[in-house]
C-alpha cells in the first residue's frame, strides 16, 4: 500500500502526518550532511533513528487497515483506560486510591488480561493523588464499565492515634479504547509538550524526555503517557487516550440531552455520583445502585471481585 493510501483513509491520516513530518525531518538532516561534513556521524545516525520510526508507523498503519478475524464486537472494547483520582479525605484518599488500583490488577492478572500503569502522580506517603491505567483483554470493558462514578471508604487510618473513622472519596473514570477509533484528531489541533519520565527504573528515566503531554485545543481535553520508554510509543498511547475522551465526552452530551430519563433510571453511571461505600469497621462493601452488599472486604480488595461485578452486570441490566 502507497503512504498516498494512508493519507487518504481517516483511520491512518494521524500516523501518515507523522510520516511526513520525519521525512521532512531526515531532508532536513541529509541536506545538513551535504554541508558540513564535520557532523557526519551525528546525521547519520540521526537519519537512522528517524527511518526506524518511519518504519515502525508503517507497520502500525498496516496493521490498522488489516482485516481482523473474530474481531469484537465495536461495543464491546478490549481495550479499557481506567483514571482514578483521589477526591475528599487528602492522603487517606490517595492510599485508598491505589489500594483499589491494586485490587483492579489482581483481578485482571486473574482473568489473563493486561495491566499496566499509563501514568500517575504520587502523594508523600505514595499513594495515587491520581493515576491511569490500561487493561487489555476479551471482556475487559464489559467488566469494568459500572466502576465509573465515586468510592467512598470508611476506615480508621493508620496515621490516624485517636481512632477516628475517617470518610474518604476517590473518583473512578473508566473509557473504552476503540482500537480503530472513528474519532478523527486533527494534528493541528493538538498541543503536544515532551518532559522527563517521573518514576525508578530504565535507561530512559529522568535522562530522555520520552513522557508526553497532550492537549486537545478545540476540547482542551489533556491527557499524559509515560509508561513507554519511547517519544513515538507515548505519543501513540496518548493520541488513543485523547480518542477515547473525547468519544466520551461525546457520549455524555448525547446522554444530558435524555437526563429527565436518565435520572428516573437506576445506574446512570454519573461520574458525580456515589456508586459503593467500603465499610472496614463492619467488613462490608455496599453498591448504593443496586442496594446490595458482600462481606470480606480483604478477600474482595485481594482481587476476587466477581460477586460484585456477576450482581451489577444482573441488576444494572
Amino acid at each position: 500500500m502507497e503512504i498516498a493510501d494512508f493519507r487518504a483513509n481517516p483511520k491512518t491520516a494521524y500516523w501518515a502526518g507523522v510520516f511526513d513530518d520525519l521525512a521532512g525531518k531526515i531532508t532536513e538532516a541529509k541536506d545538513l550532511l551535504a554541508k558540513d561534513a564535520s557532523v557526519k556521524d551525528l546525521a547519520e545516525e540521526e537519519i537512522k533513528e528517524l527511518e526506524k520510526q518511519q518504519a515502525e508507523i508503517l507497520v502500525k498503519m498496516e496493521e490498522i487497515l488489516a482485516p481482523k478475524a473474530g474481531e469484537s464486537e465495536p461495543d464491546s472494547p478490549r481495550i479499557v483506560m481506567i483514571e482514578l483520582r483521589a477526591g475528599a479525605g487528602g492522603e487517606e484518599a490517595a492510599l485508598f486510591a491505589y489500594e483499589l488500583a491494586q485490587t483492579y490488577a489482581k483481578y485482571a492478572t486473574l482473568q489473563g488480561w493486561v495491566f499496566s500503569l499509563v501514568d500517575e502522580s504520587l502523594s508523600p506517603m505514595g499513594g495515587y493523588k491520581e493515576a491511569t491505567f490500561e487493561i487489555v483483554g476479551n471482556g475487559a470493558y464489559d467488566s469494568f464499565k459500572y466502576e465509573m462514578g465515586v468510592h467512598r471508604v470508611q476506615r480508621v487510618p493508620a496515621t490516624e492515634k485517636s481512632g477516628r473513622v475517617h470518610t474518604s472519596t476517590i473518583s473512578v473514570a473508566v473509557l473504552p479504547v476503540r482500537e480503530y477509533s472513528e474519532i478523527k484528531i486533527n494534528p493541528g489541533d493538538l498541543e503536544i509538550e515532551f518532559t522527563r519520565s517521573g518514576g525508578a527504573g530504565g535507561q530512559n528515566v529522568n535522562k530522555v524526555e520520552t513522557a508526553v503531554r497532550m492537549v486537545h485545543k478545540s476540547t482542551g481535553l489533556a491527557v499524559r503517557c509515560q509508561s513507554e520508554r519511547t517519544q513515538l510509543r507515548n505519543k501513540e498511547k496518548a493520541l488513543e487516550m485523547l480518542a477515547a475522551k473525547i468519544e466520551d465526552q461525546e457520549r455524555q452530551a448525547e446522554e444530558a440531552k435524555y437526563s429527565a430519563e436518565r435520572k428516573s433510571q437506576i445506574g446512570t453511571a454519573d461520574r458525580s455520583e456515589k456508586i459503593r461505600t467500603y465499610n472496614f469497621l463492619q467488613d462490608r462493601i455496599t453498591d448504593h445502585r443496586i442496594k446490595k452488599s458482600w462481606h470480606g472486604i480483604e478477600r474482595i480488595l485481594a482481587g476476587n471481585l466477581d460477586p460484585i461485578f456477576t450482581d451489577l452486570k444482573e441488576g444494572l441490566k
